[in-house]
């Protein structure tokens, strides 16, 4: 069941599935828009993550939201220009993996074209008290950045976990709720960090805390190798768990382009050694 609020005594969902631009029959003005994912099939759907969100991670203040259909005037159409002309704030439910969504909220229509067919969409400011639209282009870029973040983190781990069916690299835990998708290199690096699969593993929340700790290195054979100051401690079956990976071999994805970078594992597993 999705996500949904009472008003006026009734209660109204907050996205309709059926249709990207939301305005409830209650309700005067636009309440969502959203971003959809295709479903599983022939084609693996975080293949076209990176392009369905590009717009998202190439813009610099707002981005484009196509209408629906080639009627400016047709309802759903209208509904955006009326948010448009009102500054209302409406929910943008970006996908992020077949039915799943990110809700970036406030968001605000601030331009309606016609002739293009499309709006213009900008971000609430982060952390604003009041529900106004950013007045200038400073604004908008910082709200930008900050839903270009949040959407790299939620569309890379779940990138990355369906990449792996659901497990842990590690220790093979077939719960998707308890994975981290963990970065062979950090984000912050220009060069390596990038949100893509193949810089990307999934571990357990007690395993992502101990590779990024440099008590668990992988080297760029995929083998695995634990810190000599967790090999001499005794200290419960969790530490003997641990220390039983030393030797092993990461569970790897089932499709080659998804298989860990080994240029990139190879400056990772140097920090480790470093650190030992």
């Amino acid at each position: 069941m999705s996500a949904c609020f009472v008003f006026q005594g009734e209660r109204v969902p907050l996205i309709n599935p059926q249709r990207g631009i939301f305005k409830p029959q209650q309700m005067r003005f636009l309440l969502s828009i959203k971003t959809v994912f295709p479903k599983p099939g022939g084609k693996v759907w975080y293949d076209d993550q990176r392009e369905v969100h590009r717009q998202i991670f190439e813009g610099d203040e707002t981005i484009d939201y196509a209408f629906m259909g080639n009627d400016p005037d047709a309802a759903d159409n209208r509904s955006l220009r009326e948010a448009f002309e009102n500054r209302i704030p409406i929910i943008y439910f970006l996908g992020i993996a077949p039915g799943r969504y990110q809700a970036m909220l406030p968001a605000f229509i601030l331009g309606w074209d016609a002739t293009a067919l499309k709006a213009r969409v900008a971000f609430g400011v982060p952390d604003q008290k009041t529900l106004e639209p950013p007045e200038n282009a400073l604004e908008r870029r910082y709200a930008l950045r900050a839903v270009k973040q949040r959407l790299h983190q939620a569309s890379f781990r779940e990138a990355v976990i369906t990449a792996y069916n659901g497990r842990c690299a590690l220790s093979r835990l077939p719960e998707p709720l308890l994975l981290n998708a963990a970065h062979i290199v950090a984000d912050k690096d220009e060069r390596f960090g990038q949100p893509v699969v193949p810089n990307g593993i999934p571990l357990s929340k007690i395993h992502h805390a101990a590779f990024d700790a440099h008590l668990i290195g992988i080297d760029p054979n995929y083998r695995l190798h634990v810190s000599e100051r967790l090999i001499v401690q005794n200290d419960g079956p969790m530490l003997e768990a641990l220390k039983r990976l030393h030797g092993a071999t990461i569970h790897l994805p089932n499709r080659a382009k998804d298989l860990p970078d080994r240029d990139r594992l190879a400056l990772r597993f140097e920090r480790f050694m470093a650190a030992a």
